[in-house]
């Protein structure tokens, strides 16, 4: 009883042992003591977590209130600081404009005054070349010189008046009247160019006695009272000039000027507010003095010249055009005020008076009008009005500079903090809400220890993880860090670590793993698939594949350890260990088994024949493994030990299809009770540095099923193994299965078929795009349907076939540079669904006219139309094409692939007949030579006059189909006019007749081209048009005659799988009597010619031709070492075919 009792004190079943009923008064008491304990513990947590709180809470609103108040404090400063901003811009802008117009105003007044001085001592030089004695002297032309004083000065009205004594009144009469023609010759001169000008009226008879009366001189400093008209004249030379106060001019102006060219005057600079005459704006009369000596102001001033000053002129032209608001103030020392507004180059007249804003008072410009010798002594002068200008902003043009700015930003800011308070209340109450649960859960925790150990225990516990935490985190803890979130503080590594000494002085990131599983999975196949493929299309395969992987294997819980090439590596059991490691492997290499079969029969389309025969070959091992980061450059998490090894053993040693797992594995399953997911392999593999193993087979259902081609283990490299047709399929009757594998062989050759004609689909549909596209941008007209086109060929005569077509330089278009630069991105084409629903069942059809040949075939068509469309997507530009036109870098790009490929990239019907003529070029092959069907004088070989018999029959029936009604729209978007139609025609023609290679004839004409096109001494006669179509001409053929045999230039197993079936298509033939020998007769001796004689010298023609890029690199390498390896295994290969066939016989 003791012993029981102990044993549950010691905590199996806590509850028991707080409830059960005890005979013992101390147990009882213990029991109570021991609740209470709890529950003061659970208080003292909340108790201090009220506390934690409180402190909280204030902190909270402290936080909050710092926020709205910084908020506030820090808008009302964004405002203040921008509407300060922007009263400075105007008010640099107004000064700015001030000052301009200051400069403007000065010049001004100084070139005016500098004009009439000028013509002053242009008078007293006149009198003193001419000898002349004032007032006696007229000068000549004084209507063109007084003219260009006017447009220098801008005053409206100039006249000289000479000073008459008494005793001078009579002789200047006669002098005025005698003389008076030279006024009449002056103004003659100005009326021509100024139609304004009043016409002069000249007396008839003498002078009357008296025109006016004298006035007698003022005496010096008589005050003002009518400006000039009191002027102390002796003292006008000692200040140069001297002007009245504002007047109106209207009897003065008259003389010279209508009054409606008056106006027009005055309105080029000024636009009034009222009904004011301009007569009535501010004028003043402005007076220089004439001496009688040059250059001495203190001889005898003998006359004056008086102009009058329109005042409006001098504000037109201040200022920049659209500027607004901007008033001045004419002022004068007569008490006269005239208020204007500057309006860009011209003004408005405001009135009399100053009707300036007050509010701008502070921001005057004053601007004198004077450019006086003495301005004091000017300024004391009787008679003489000092003026000046004086310049304000205003409201309307300080508006001008105001913006919603100060708003807009002032509420960005405040948002801003609002919402910097709101997220932060928000966060905040997250975080409450997540205490309560950690409190909770805190709170149950103590109590639960509290109730296991005593409480000094308990506090050393708690020290003791804290101190181990704090001075060195768990290994485990620090790889699950990495592996989860991609590295953590602790053990970042950066490029300053790795170059310091101190870097590899912290433990490193590694742990022993004693329970996991791996998987290897391997794509068998994938090297010799990826040989005739573009690298795109091999990295859509894996990337496609790789991501499905992925997410099942977060589903799983699967970890992913890395891909090499094509390798796919896994791993279940870390970073968080767990017991069912062997099964979740299992069923995640069962899931990706799955996907791999699904995956590539959906990638078929798109990535073209032999996708889906892809396969996965897995292998799975369990036991330990030592997971760790290697740290340095570009560091990672990795796996190492034996484990990791046996775990590449089970996938080396696989077969495609399979999913092999070693004992260890098997152990564990059957530990779980799966003993159902596996068998035994039947026999034992040998692996390399393990010796002999047993191994087992996991089930993956249906799907994915398969056989290698020797039902053997292989090494690591890829092995290709076709699975339409072996041996018993290929040699069609000869050799049957039962007929439940003949339906399951037909269904799966149906379903590859319906994929290829998909594929063939997708092909022809993206390059008809591209023909659409560029037929919109070369505006060709559409084609009219209910007319019948022809072509050479549709209606041949008698004694005529396919062959007669054949012309040696076939005419592509030339560069279109406008179609260049206007075509769309054919992506964005789209084909009408009657287009896309005949090109389907136009290929649907071809495919059933090819037959059931085990070479010649519809998947042997689609495999030469796949290798046309890489061949012509490696025509490239050569590399040193540098393009540095950007405005029109397309065209240039263009124009210069254009001409390095011949005229074959900027083509699409080109690139479209290529690739239609590898689909239809072995249409109703039957499977023997040509030179068969003409020793059987067959009707089609007597039809076609025993030439190229197999090549024109498929042109013939793919042709005649493609005429068909049922096909009229997939005509209509192939050629538009019947010049494509028969362009299209010829490169069918010459494309599918190039494919005979056996014909003499044929292959003399296609080497005499070529010594023509790619001669060394090239004929300089020849026309360089046709010169460059008689090369795409040759890359055209060699193109299609490349693809046609591209398996012998592509990976071993490729080649080995094709040369396999043509094999068998010629001991078909032997077996049905159409071949006089039995290919294992002369088999390996024909390849090595056939590698000698045609393959590489093809593969090297391909280079020469200088357009395909590193694509003419891979075929030659790939037909040297295929040449290689027949050589050595070609003798072996022969052997085996054979045993093959006949096994499959006698099966």
């Amino acid at each position: 009883m003791m012993e029981k009792s102990s044993t549950r004190s010691d905590g199996r079943d806590d509850d028991l042992i707080s409830v059960q009923p005890s005979s013992s008064g101390t147990n009882t008491e213990f029991d109570q003591n021991t609740l209470q304990d709890e529950r003061d513990e659970t208080k003292e947590v909340h108790r201090l977590a009220a506390s934690e709180t409180a402190h909280i809470r204030f902190w909270r609103l402290v936080v909050v209130a710092l926020l709205l108040v910084s908020g506030a404090v820090l808008s009302t400063f964004t405002h203040i600081f921008l509407k300060g901003e922007e009263k400075d811009d105007y008010v640099d802008a107004y000064y700015l404009f001030a000052n301009t117009v200051h400069d403007v105003t000065r010049f001004r007044v100084e070139n005016m005054f500098e004009a009439f001085q000028g013509l002053a001592e242009t008078l007293t030089a006149h009198a003193i070349v001419k000898n002349l004695t004032f007032p006696f002297v007229s000068l000549p032309m004084f209507e063109v010189a007084g003219r260009h004083t006017l447009a220098q000065s801008r005053n409206e009205l100039l006249f000289f008046t000479p000073f008459v004594t008494g005793d001078q009144k009579e002789e200047w009469e006669g002098y005025a009247w005698e003389n008076q023609w030279w006024l009449g010759e002056g103004r003659s001169i100005r009326l021509e160019n100024d139609q304004t000008l009043q016409t002069t009226s000249f007396l008839e008879g003498n002078i009357t006695p008296q025109i006016f009366e004298f006035a007698t001189v003022s005496p010096p400093g008589q005050p003002c009272q009518d400006s000039t008209s009191r002027l102390t004249w002796l003292r006008l030379g000692e200040i140069d000039s001297v002007m009245s106060r504002a007047a109106n001019t209207a009897r003065t102006s008259g003389l010279v000027w209508s009054e409606r060219d008056h106006n027009v005057f005055h309105d080029q600079f000024v636009t009034g507010t009222g009904d004011e005459s301009p007569h009535e704006r501010p004028h003043a009369v402005l007076h220089t003095p004439v001496y009688e000596q040059l250059g001495n102001r203190d001889s005898k001033i003998v006359g004056s010249l008086v102009s009058t000053i329109a005042f409006d002129a001098s504000f037109a032209d201040l200022l920049p055009d659209k500027v607004r608001g901007i008033y001045s103030v004419l002022k004068n020392s007569c008490g006269q005020q005239f208020s204007y507004e500057l309006t860009g180059n011209r003004a408005v007249y405001l009135g009399d008076g100053d009707r300036h804003e007050t509010a701008f008072n502070q921001y005057e410009v004053v601007v004198p009008f004077n450019a006086y010798r003495d301005p004091e002594l000017a300024a004391n002068t009787d008679g003489h009005c000092r003026y000046s200008l004086h310049i304000y902003p205003s409201q309307q043009f300080a508006q001008g500079y105001k913006s919603s700015l100060p708003i807009v930003f002032t509420s960005l800011v405040a948002a801003t903090f609002f919402l910097m308070a709101l997220t932060f209340l928000v966060y905040d109450r997250f975080v409450h809400r997540r205490n309560i649960k950690v409190v909770n859960a805190a709170a149950r925790s103590n109590a639960i220890v509290s109730s296991l150990f005593p409480s000094n225990v308990r506090d050393r516990l708690f020290e003791d993880a804290k101190a181990r935490s704090d001075v060195n985190q768990a290994a485990h803890s620090r790889l699950k860090t990495f592996l989860h979130n991609g590295d953590s503080s602790d053990t970042a590594i950066t490029d300053e670590n790795a170059h310091h000494s101190d870097f590899f002085k912290t433990k490193p990131i590694a742990e022993l793993f004693p329970h996991t599983t791996i998987m290897f999975a391997d794509i068998s196949g994938f090297t010799a698939w990826s040989s005739s493929r573009e690298p795109a299309q091999v990295f859509q395969l894996l990337e496609t594949l790789y991501h499905s992987f992925d997410e099942t294997a977060k589903k799983r819980r699967v970890f992913k350890v890395e891909t090499v090439g094509d390798c796919y590596v896994a791993v279940a059991g870390l970073p968080d260990p767990r017991k069912d490691h062997a099964v979740v492997m299992a069923r995640f290499a069962k899931d990706c088994m799955h996907q791999m079969h699904s995956l590539t029969r959906k990638l078929e389309v798109s990535l073209g024949p032999d996708t889906a025969d892809l396969s996965l070959r897995i292998g799975l091992h369990s036991g330990p493994v030592t997971a760790g980061v290697l740290r340095g450059e570009r560091s990672r998490f990795q796996l190492f030990g034996d484990t990791m090894n046996t775990a590449a053993r089970m996938e080396s040693n696989g077969i495609r299809g399979r999913i092999q797992i070693s004992q260890e594995t098997s152990d564990l399953l059957a530990d779980a009770g799966k003993t159902q997911w596996f068998v035994a392999r039947e026999d034992t593999i040998v692996a390399k540095g393990k010796g002999e193993l047993n191994t087992f087979w996991l089930s993956v259902g249906d799907v994915g099923k398969g056989r290698s081609t020797t039902d053997t283990t292989h090494s690591s490299d890829d092995v290709f193994a076709p699975n339409n047709y072996n041996s018993s399929v290929a040699l069609d009757g000869l050799m049957t299965t039962s007929a439940e594998s003949d339906q399951q062989v037909y269904n799966l050759v149906s379903n590859k078929t319906s994929r290829l004609i998909d594929w063939n689909v997708d092909v022809l549909s993206r390059l008809i795009k591209q023909i659409v596209a560029r037929r919109k941008a070369s505006k060709v007209p559409k084609k009219d349907l209910s007319k019948q086109y022809f072509c050479p060929g549709d209606n041949r005569g008698a004694g005529t076939t396919v062959l007669d077509e054949v012309t040696e330089i076939l005419a592509l278009p030339e560069f279109d540079a406008d179609a260049a630069r206007r075509q769309q991105d054919p992506e964005n084409i789209e084909l009408d669904d009657s287009i896309t629903s005949q090109l389907q069942q136009y290929v649907s059809n071809v495919s059933a006219m090819y037959r059931n040949n085990p070479f010649h075939n519809f998947e042997h068509a689609s495999h030469v139309t796949m290798s046309v469309v890489k061949l012509l997507s490696r025509i490239v530009a050569p590399v040193d094409v540098v393009v540095s036109d950007g405005k029109n870098q397309k065209r240039s790009f263009a124009s210069k692939l254009h001409d390095h490929t011949y005229g074959i990239t900027s083509d699409p019907l080109t690139q479209f007949a290529c690739v239609f003529s590898a689909l239809i070029h072995d249409v109703d092959h039957s499977g023997v030579p040509n030179a068969q069907l003409v020793k059987e004088n067959s009707k089609i070989a007597t039809f076609y006059q025993g030439k190229s018999v197999a090549e024109q029959n498929s042109v013939d029936l793919a042709w005649d189909l493609l005429l068909d009604d049922s096909f009229k729209d997939l005509r209509a978007a192939i050629f538009a006019t019947d010049v494509e139609k028969a362009r299209f025609r010829q490169l069918v023609v010459n494309s599918v007749m190039a494919t005979d290679i056996m014909d003499p004839d044929l292959k003399a004409i296609r080497n005499a081209r070529w010594e023509k096109a790619f001669s060394a001494s090239p004929n300089m006669q020849e026309d360089l048009k046709d010169l460059t179509n008689r090369k795409a001409t040759i890359v055209i053929e060699h193109l299609i005659q490349a693809s046609d045999v591209a398996h012998t230039m592509q990976h071993w197993h490729i080649y080995r799988k094709w040369n396999e079936r043509l094999f068998l298509e010629l001991y078909q033939a032997y077996i049905a009597g159409r071949a006089e020998k039995s290919p294992e007769t002369f088999w390996y001796k024909g390849e090595l010619g056939f590698f000698d004689f045609y393959i590489i010298p093809l593969a090297m023609k391909l280079k020469e031709c200088g357009v395909f890029g590193v694509s003419s690199d891979e075929y030659l390498n790939y037909a040297m070492r295929n040449r290689k390896e027949w050589e050595d295994r070609g003798q072996e290969v022969v052997r085996e075919m054979m045993e093959k066939i006949k096994g499959g016989a006698k099966g």
